[in-house]
Parts: C-alpha cells; sequence; structure tokens
C-alpha cells in the first residue's frame, strides 16, 4: 500500500475524515470507522502492502466503489488507520504521567508502550511520514506524553527534543526487531543457527591481528545476545543512556 501523497491529496480534507466532520454511517451501516477497522486487520496479518480499497471492500462483503463515498483514497486510509492505532496507546491523556513517579519513570513507560504499539502494528513502522497525522488520537497521544516532561526543568522546545529522540529511538529498534523476524522466517533459520553456521567460516578468513578490537568485541557480543546482535537489547540499553543524558541536560538547568 502506497503512502506517498500524489497530487490530488487535499489535507484539509484528510483532516475532516481524521476528525470525522460530517460523517454518518450510510443505510448499510458501512462508515469510515467500519472501513479503518478492516484495513487495519489486513494490515496486522499481512503487512501494508497488503491494504488495498478492493481487499477492504472483500472484507466487508461490499463493492470496492462504495468504499470511495466514504474514504477518497489509499492515502488517506493510511493516514486513518495510523491515527486509529495511536488510539489503543494510552486509556486517556492522564495515564503516563499518573502512572509514574517522576519524568524518568514517565519516559520509560512511554517508550514501552510504543514498543508494545510496534509489535502489534509492526505495519506502523512503514506508514508513517515525516509529516504528522493530526487526527484527535495522534494529538491526545502527543499531549499525553509532553505531560510527562512537564515540569523537569526543560524548556518547551526541549521537551519536544527529547520526547522525539525517545520515540526515534523506539521506532528504529522496532524496526530493527521487525527486520530480524522477517529474516528468520524467510530464511527458515534461527539467529543461533546461522551464528553456528557462519562462525566456522568466518575464522578462516578473518585476520585477527588485522582486527583485534572488533574480533574481540564482536565474540563478546554475540557470545552474550546468542545472535549477531539483539534488538530488544539494543532498545533497552538505548532508552536509559537517553534518559541518562537528559538527566545531566536537567541537571545543568
Amino acid at each position: 500500500m502506497a503512502v506517498k501523497k500524489d497530487t490530488g491529496f487535499d489535507p484539509a480534507r484528510t483532516l475532516g475524515l481524521l476528525w470525522r466532520v460530517g460523517n454518518k454511517p450510510s443505510r448499510t451501516g458501512l462508515s469510515v470507522d467500519a472501513i479503518v477497522d478492516a484495513a487495519i486487520a489486513i494490515a496486522d496479518a499481512e503487512g501494508l502492502d497488503a491494504v488495498s480499497m478492493r481487499r477492504v471492500a472483500d472484507r466487508l462483503g461490499v463493492g470496492a466503489m462504495s468504499l470511495y463515498t466514504h474514504v477518497p483514497g489509499r492515502e488517506e486510509l493510511a493516514d486513518l488507520m495510523i491515527d486509529a492505532a495511536l488510539g489503543s496507546l494510552y486509556s486517556g491523556i492522564e495515564e503516563p504521567s499518573a502512572a509514574t513517579d517522576g519524568w524518568r519513570a514517565g519516559l520509560r513507560f512511554v517508550a514501552e508502550r510504543n514498543w508494545i504499539l510496534y509489535q502489534r502494528h509492526s505495519w506502523l513502522l512503514d506508514a508513517q511520514g515525516p509529516r504528522a497525522v493530526l487526527g484527535p488520537n495522534t494529538n491526545d497521544k502527543y499531549e499525553a506524553e509532553l505531560r510527562v516532561l512537564e515540569n523537569s526543568g526543560l524548556s518547551d522546545v526541549e521537551m519536544d527534543s527529547v520526547l522525539t529522540l525517545v520515540l526515534t529511538h523506539v521506532a528504529g529498534a522496532a524496526r530493527a526487531l521487525a527486520r530480524f523476524d522477517r529474516v528468520r522466517e524467510e530464511s527458515g533459520m534461527s539467529d543461533a543457527q546461522w551464528w553456528e553456521a557462519t562462525a566456522p567460516v568466518l575464522e578462516k578468513v578473518m585476520d585477527r591481528d588485522r582486527y583485534p578490537v572488533s574480533s574481540r568485541v564482536g565474540t563478546a557480543a554475540s557470545m552474550s545476545y546468542d545472535a549477531a546482535t539483539d534488538p530488544v537489547h539494543e532498545y533497552e540499553f538505548g532508552v536509559e543512556r537517553i534518559l541518562d543524558g537528559v538527566a545531566a541536560l536537567i541537571e545543568r538547568r
């Protein structure tokens, strides 16, 4: 499913769809919500590329043309899917700040929830673009996550930058994990099996005298992970180091 906006894309029209301005179900019960739910179910099962207006229509048992009365096209549908998926992140705007004590625990909570979200809806990693989808759930998410940094001593711009840093790290680690899962499935080999087959050959061709540091570090890491790397470890390690950096920034205030 392409998410690149074509020349016919109308941001104002999409914004109206996201906030359900003037949207009403048809006589058959077909609605924007029903279309979006069907599209998300397809994406969860088969990935974003599997989502098309025809596939969604087939899942709903209606003609493809009937969808266009509610959703103009795939680009708008992608935005609606993103915003809908973000609606499951928190029980309410207050949850991240109310469920934790202090900004550090709050940011860790935010990171964990987003990490889990990407495991549930891995297609979000392909769907999200550089421009925010300004729907109600997206706005709720931004507000909820910023509140954990309120009264931390950071400026407003720093609050936005810190949150962006955490979320970018989480998305990158989640993307790495998704690639690892895909490679395991396509190759039919676990990481341990791949390393078992690779290590003896690498030992023969790689000169340890030329690469003394990388040989030592690589061996220690692979033995620890039982693989070449571990995206889950990188996610956890990265979050804590980011939080250490934020703490240092706050202390300088």
